[in-house]
């Protein structure tokens, strides 16, 4: 376990944190996959937040983040949330047409610390979770 530092505190604030395009809607692909993700990094990198490890499904992301102790994690999810959707509708106009309200991801979110289930259970579930979706088995 490394703990990473600030320049007052030494910390390990792990989540792992899911979310879902609204109606779960399957649209998570080609061109619009890599630009979410460009925006999510970005995202994360203005805010000082370490993506570990990070997987986009068709329908739903998984992020294991480290995010520094001054955040609150409700406030990162809002940022990345709030600016993923917002870029992505702009980008893709197609989307209007689907997403009527200009709500692109679900409300909410899910998310849980490393504690009884360790960084290398939450590893390997999100390794698995990429190669099924790499191979387009789905649930």
């Amino acid at each position: 376990m490394a703990y990473s530092t600030g320049s007052h505190t030494r910390y390990y604030h792990r989540y792992h944190v899911v979310w879902t395009t609204k109606y779960r809607y399957k649209i998570l692909h080609g061109p619009m996959r890599e630009r979410i993700r460009e925006i999510i990094r970005q995202s994360c990198d203005e805010l000082g937040v370490h993506i570990v490890k990070g997987v986009l499904a068709r329908d739903h992301v998984h992020m294991f983040i480290s995010v520094p102790p001054h955040l609150a994690l409700s406030k990162v999810m809002q940022r990345v949330k709030g600016r993923s959707s917002r870029r992505v509708q702009m980008e893709f106009p197609e989307l209007r047409k689907r997403y009527w309200g200009r709500r692109f991801w679900a409300r909410g979110y899910f998310s849980t610390t490393s504690g009884n289930v360790t960084d290398d259970i939450i590893m390997r579930y999100l390794e698995l979770h990429s190669k099924r979706d790499a191979t387009g088995v789905s649930r």
